[in-house]
């Protein structure tokens, strides 16, 4: 399944920019954004709508109720097996 037009997958570099960290910790308020070892974020329209974070001994996957089921969850695990 691809994407839709305006969503992008990135693998940002760590730790996260502020802008980006902020956003991750809205979207994952459980996720300790300070440790992660690895991060997907999904793009659209220049704000995150998707992250999947993962840290020693955990992670967790969150997209906005309005694009869910439209491949970004595939899109964000795939980001993170296919780059780890």
């Amino acid at each position: 399944m691809s994407l839709p037009a305006r969503v992008r997958v990135t693998r940002p570099p760590l730790p996260l920019a502020p802008a980006l960290r902020q956003a991750a910790a809205r979207l994952c308020p459980q996720a300790p954004v300070e440790h992660l070892s690895s991060a997907a974020l999904a793009i659209a329209g220049g704000a995150v709508i998707g992250a999947h974070l993962r840290w020693e001994g955990g992670e967790i996957q969150s997209v906005e109720t309005g694009w869910r089921g439209r491949g970004i969850e595939e899109a964000l695990k795939g980001a993170l097996v296919g780059g780890a």
